[in-house]
C-alpha cells in the first residue's frame, strides 16, 4: 500500500502566505506602507520605534503592531508616544508573528487614517525571517554589541530584508565592532541591502532614518 506523507509545515506556510496576500492587498488599497522589523533581543528596535514616533508622529499618521512572547511591555512603551492604538500581540511562547495575527490586528485599525505601519516582530533572527506578514518590506535591526558576523550566522533574515539598521553606533568607541566588516558580511548574503547607522539613544543617524520613512510614504518601494 502506498504511503502519503502530508507536510504539515508546508500546509501551514501556504495558508500563511494566503493571509499575507490579503494583508498586503488591504494595506495597498489603503495606501499604507508597512515595515516588518526583525532583530535579535536587545538590538534596540523598540527604542528606535519610540524615537521614530516622537520625531514623526505629528507629521506622519503611524500605527504599530508589536509581538512579544509573554508580555506587552514594548507596546506599553510605544503607546506613551502616540495617541493612536498600539496593537500588542502576545504569542504565548511562539517565536514569531504570523499573517493571521497581523490580519486580526488590522481589524482594530482604521487604515484610512494611517500612512505608515510598523510591525515589531518577536526578538528572534531565526523564526520571523521565514514568515511573510504582508509587509511592504522587512527591515533587519542589529546592534554594534552583537558582532560583525551576525549576518553570516543568520543569513535568511538578511537575505529577505530590504534594509538593515546597525544600531547603537554611540558605543563604537568602546567596542571592537568593525562597521565596514559588518556591512560587507551582510552584503555577502544580500548585495542589495541598504543600510542605516543609528543610535536610538543619542539620535545619531535618525534624521536620515526619518527622511527615508518620509520618502517611503510618498512612494513606497516594494520588497
Amino acid at each position: 500500500m502506498a504511503v502519503r506523507t502530508i507536510e504539515v509545515r508546508e500546509r501551514v506556510m501556504a495558508r500563511n502566505d494566503e493571509l499575507a496576500a490579503e494583508v498586503r492587498h488591504r494595506l495597498a488599497a489603503a495606501g499604507v506602507t508597512a515595515f516588518n522589523l526583525v532583530s535579535s533581543p536587545g538590538s534596540g528596535k523598540t527604542l528606535l520605534l519610540e524615537r521614530t514616533l516622537a520625531m514623526l508622529g505629528a507629521e506622519l499618521p503611524m500605527a504599530v503592531v508589536t509581538g512579544d512572547v509573554q508580555t506587552q511591555n514594548d507596546a506599553d512603551r510605544l503607546a506613551r508616544h502616540t495617541d493612536r492604538l498600539v496593537q500588542a500581540v502576545v504569542t504565548g511562547g511562539a517565536c514569531h508573528l504570523d499573517a493571521r495575527q497581523v490580519l486580526a490586528a488590522l481589524e482594530a485599525l482604521d487604515l484610512s487614517e494611517i500612512r505608515l505601519l510598523f510591525v515589531e516582530n518577536v526578538g528572534n533572527l531565526v523564526c520571523p525571517a521565514g514568515w511573510d506578514l504582508g509587509e511592504t518590506a522587512k527591515i533587519v535591526v542589529f546592534s554594534t554589541t552583537e558582532g560583525e558576523d551576525k549576518p553570516l550566522k543568520y543569513p535568511t533574515a538578511f537575505q529577505r530584508a530590504s534594509y538593515a539598521v546597525i544600531n547603537k553606533v554611540d558605543l563604537l568607541p568602546h567596542l571592537d565592532f568593525d562597521v565596514e566588516l559588518a556591512m560587507a558580511n551582510a552584503r555577502q548574503v544580500n548585495p542589495d541591502l541598504q543600510f542605516f547607522l543609528t543610535s536610538a539613544r543619542t539620535g545619531e543617524g535618525l534624521a536620515e532614518w526619518c527622511d527615508f520613512l518620509r520618502r517611503q510614504v510618498a512612494g513606497p518601494v516594494l520588497a
